[in-house]
């Protein structure tokens, strides 16, 4: 069936025919509790504005329709100093609802996501997010608050996620490396997530799992975001929907490539992706390594059911601090998911019950913190000297310091001049025996947000910058 999106988004556009409501109305939303679940090809009522449209479809409780005024308001005229990142959609800012800004809606901060107009993404997916996730409630499942529709504007309010994607917090560089628990926590969260959808009385299919759409909030908890690529999933006898190839390279299903079949199973095969990043410190896909490395599942999955390998491939920066009973389960548990063969691939809910536990496995290594303090530049040019120069060289400064000492003077060293790694020179002054330098844990000059590659937005995907590589498009088209 074909929508013609002027009928359905008739308040989004100037017409002579329709005028748009002075005040925004609140449109309330059904969670997700029975079959009668509305799908997009159900939004088709003639002559109805876009807010009615919904308002009969989504008749329930709580998704607000605000005004782009309000969202100026929201996020301060977007400013850059909210700017959070952007994505296949567009630009995401933070924001904070005021208490005073409508009745029943409490102060809290927000995330607004912008459509970029000449984006990857467009009308069809903002729909579906509005659909989807305005009939979807559960704890792993980012929450929709609202929408604004005005003119050709199109934007989206969820939550704001203050620990950003797993994307940002497994790959971002200067960060502490995520423990093994708050891994495995976060792999539970996220199979929670999807098991809720594929056991709905009607089930959806994400289509689109991966690091970045799995956002974190303070206590790691995670919640699936980006629901522009969802599908519902095939009814009755079909056993797969059959529809034009979407996702990310390194994530999707072989056998989906390949026919187009969709199933949930290709879920399945995706979160043994993000499993298989969560155990080794890898992305799914890193042009950066060798030929035979780039690709993260071709790379690991040999391996994953030997024990005495297993090893090899594990996270180095968790140095050693996880369970190896825990590992080996969880290593057994992405093989399964990322089986050539879709039925061979469990259950979203036997997923759930294989990862629960293993956050709270005890035979995680306990060792001691050591912080090596880096050493300075002439130190090191100190080790590297052979014993006879160290000699000839202590002999020059006894010498010196003899000839110091005779003559009645001290030697205060009040000024000392090095050189830096890049030969620069560098003054050091000591007062009361201190020295002034910069921390060995920061960086003395802290990169712009716009030049740190793998920095992820937080309630946002990565642009250019990610690896990740969309297979294709749907952004035009009947639905």
């Amino acid at each position: 069936m074909t929508i013609a999106w002027g009928t359905i988004f008739s308040s989004c556009f100037r017409s002579e025919s329709v005028s748009p409501s002075p005040k925004p109305t609140k449109v309330v939303a059904t969670k997700d509790s029975s079959s009668n679940r509305v799908s997009i090809t159900d939004l088709s009522y003639p002559g109805s504005t876009l807010s009615e449209d919904l308002s009969i479809s989504l008749a329930g409780s709580n998704l607000h329709v605000f005004s782009l005024a309000e969202l100026k308001i929201i996020t301060q005229s977007f400013s850059s100093s909210n700017f959070l990142g952007e994505g296949g959609f567009g630009p995401v800012h933070k924001g904070f609802i005021d208490d005073k800004l409508r009745p029943g809606l409490h102060a809290q901060p927000v995330a607004v996501k912008l459509l970029d107009l000449d984006g990857t993404q467009g009308h069809k997916e903002w729909l579906t997010e509005v659909v989807f996730l305005g009939q979807l409630s559960h704890q792993h499942l980012v929450k929709l608050i609202g929408y604004c529709c005005e003119e050709e504007h199109r934007l989206l309010v969820y939550e704001y996620l203050p620990r950003g994607s797993l994307e940002n917090q497994l790959f971002r560089r200067f960060t502490a490396s995520l423990p093994w628990s708050t891994r495995m926590k976060i792999a539970a969260g996220a199979a929670k997530g999807l098991a809720f959808l594929h056991e709905a009385k009607k089930p959806v299919i994400y289509r689109d799992f991966k690091a970045s759409n799995i956002l974190l909030d303070s206590d790691y908890n995670a919640k699936l975001s980006d629901f522009g690529l969802a599908k519902d999933g095939p009814e009755g006898d079909d056993t797969h929907v059959s529809t034009r190839v979407m996702g990310t390279q390194g994530y999707a299903a072989p056998e989906y490539i390949m026919t187009g079949h969709l199933t949930a199973m290709s879920d399945v095969y995706s979160f043994g992706v993000v499993l298989l990043e969560l155990l080794t410190g890898r992305r799914s896909v890193d042009k950066g390594r060798p030929p035979r490395e780039q690709n993260l599942v071709e790379w690991a999955r040999p391996v994953l059911n030997d024990s005495r390998k297993l090893s090899r491939i594990m996270d180095p920066r968790l140095e050693g601090q996880y369970s190896e009973e825990g590992a080996r389960k969880a290593a057994a548990l992405a093989y399964q998911c990322l089986s050539h063969r879709p039925r061979s691939r469990p259950l979203m809910s036997t997923v759930v019950k294989v990862l629960e536990p293993l956050k709270d496995f005890h035979d995680v290594p306990i060792g001691p913190f050591v912080y090596t303090v880096p050493p300075e530049r002439n130190e090191m040019s100190k080790e590297s000297e052979t014993p006879k120069e160290r000699k000839r060289e202590n002999g020059h400064h006894h010498h010196r310091s003899h000839h110091h000492n005779n003559s009645g003077e001290k030697h205060h060293d009040h000024d000392e001049v090095n050189k830096d790694a890049n030969g620069r020179r560098n003054h050091r002054h000591r007062h009361n025996g201190h020295s002034h330098r910069h921390h060995p844990l920061k960086s003395p000059k802290t990169p712009k947000p716009s030049e740190s590659q793998n920095d992820e937005p937080r309630n946002g995907r990565s642009g250019s910058n990610s690896p990740d590589t969309a297979i294709a498009s749907e952004t035009q088209g009947s639905v």
